[in-house]
């Protein structure tokens, strides 16, 4: 009998059709639409007088162009305007489940899938937004699309794809205190580059994974697009199973125990070969930061900038302008450095743990005068919790400033931005050059790191804050 990965066993279950020495065509059980990436597919779709297949497979939310203040209020640009509304307009001719502004469930798109239980393992996952790949965390296989796939899927609930190659990466061991599945995540992209990953769909193995929470295992996910890779996936076991029981969308009943039944089968035989494998010891992590313009120019906080020795050509002169853009210096330490902004939030790191983990770390502290610190929940249910919880309080007390649900300050849209030249230590996926604000200076980190952060006005490490 064939040894199959667990990618394999996903990815063939939804094979409808192989064209020779050519894509598959692929079958989606779900597909998250927001109101970037579906205006000009509706549009098409029109045009040609067609419909949307199975709107019950769609799920919309206007996250990427909402503001994250003032949501009450008519959006002031225009554009970002314009695409709130066709989203409107679209779900609406279609029959498609919408979760608005304003409403209970409205949030990040990789938020509220799996906050309520829309993804679950085995599922193909789609949406016009590489980071897609977070409901890999639940073992199902889940990937960004562009706007002429999206057309595609809203017609045929089909999709043309290459198989990609498969790699794992195994991370055995206990991590250390202070350390957590953001560290993790930057560490290995550290080691194997922004490009690492390439052509790749990744499997994340190995007694650290295992020991991480859903909301953990999320963030892990949601960053392998940022080392190439097509996605991520992590086996689902006990830990996924209690995170979805109850959950609106989950199975229930009879339906929950058979649908467990199938979901444990879910995992790579044994003997399985993959393209490529890479392992790490957990007891090698430690908080990290990054100091350049792709998520790959990560080191641990109290590690010094690489200096140029080796590098040769356009690899040198790519280098020094990347840190000729964030100010650093080849071979300076990073710890000690000033910063204006601490951001909290994005599909990364706005979950609720994230901001139980901030609030508990700055409780009875107050934040460093020369910081301003905003706080994104990724949700509408994640506001709400805070507020339950009594973070809120906390954090405001810290001199935090709690925003409202949305990715507009992960990529500066509206007038979320961090001004130019102004250095930002922020939970998010990307740092690139203006990624926050034009000239803004994006610096990734765990939350954790980010609340150590706030509190001393400078790049520190969290254990010494702790």
């Amino acid at each position: 009998m064939e040894k199959k990965t667990l990618f394999d066993k996903v990815w063939d279950a939804h094979v409808v059709k192989s064209v020779p020495d050519g894509p598959d065509v692929f079958f989606i059980d779900k597909h998250f639409i927001h109101e970037v990436t579906s205006p000009v597919a509706f549009l098409n779709l029109e045009k040609r007088g067609v419909g949307v297949l199975y709107p019950n497979r769609t799920v919309g939310t206007p996250d990427h162009n909402v503001p994250t203040i003032d949501q009450d209020k008519t959006i002031k640009d225009k554009l970002s305007r314009m695409q709130v509304e066709k989203l409107r307009d679209n779900c609406k001719k279609h029959g498609i489940e919408l979760h608005d502004l304003g409403t209970a469930h409205h949030g990040i798109v990789h938020v509220i899938g799996p906050e309520l239980g829309i993804t679950q393992p085995g599922m193909t996952i789609v949406c016009g937004d590489s980071h897609t790949s977070t409901h890999g965390a639940f073992g199902a296989i889940a990937f960004g699309i562009g706007t002429s796939e999206v057309e595609m899927v809203l017609a045929t609930q089909c999709i043309m794809q290459s198989k990609p190659k498969k790699m794992r990466i195994t991370v055995d061991g206990e991590l250390g205190a202070g350390v957590t599945s953001k560290d993790i995540i930057l560490y290995i992209i550290s080691k194997i580059s922004a490009a690492g990953a390439t052509g790749y769909f990744v499997e994340y193995a190995g007694t650290a994974i295992q020991s991480l929470s859903m909301e953990a295992r999320m963030t892990i996910c949601n960053m392998s697009i940022e080392m190439g890779a097509r996605g991520g996936l992590i086996a689902p076991d006990e830990v996924t199973f209690d995170y979805l029981k109850g959950k609106q969308y989950a199975p229930q009943g009879a339906d929950w125990e058979a649908a467990v039944s199938e979901w444990k089968l879910l995992k790579t035989d044994e003997g399985a070969t993959f393209d490529k494998e890479y392992s790490f010891d957990a007891a090698d992590i430690e908080p990290m930061i990054t100091y350049g313009t792709n998520p790959g120019m990560g080191i641990k906080v109290v590690g010094n900038i690489p200096t140029t020795d080796g590098m040769e050509g356009s690899n040198k002169k790519t280098y020094l302008k990347s840190l000729d853009y964030m100010g650093f210096q080849p071979g300076e330490a990073i710890k000690g450095k000033k910063v204006d902004f601490v951001f909290v939030g994005s599909c990364t790191n706005g979950r609720i743990e994230d901001i139980r983990a901030v609030a508990q770390f700055v409780k009875g502290k107050k934040k460093a005068e020369n910081i301003t610190a905003w706080i994104v929940p990724g949700s509408r249910e994640v506001e709400k919790l805070a507020y339950e919880e009594g973070l809120v309080a906390i954090l405001e007390a810290a001199g935090f400033e709690l925003r409202q649900p949305g990715c507009s300050a992960c990529l500066a849209m509206n007038d979320d931005k961090i001004p130019a030249g102004k250095y930002a230590v922020s939970t998010s996926n990307r740092n690139f050059e203006g990624r926050q604000g034009p000239g803004a200076r994006t610096m990734l980190a765990s939350p954790l790191t980010v609340a150590a952060v706030a509190v001393t006005g400078e790049i520190c490490d969290p254990r010494e804050v702790l």
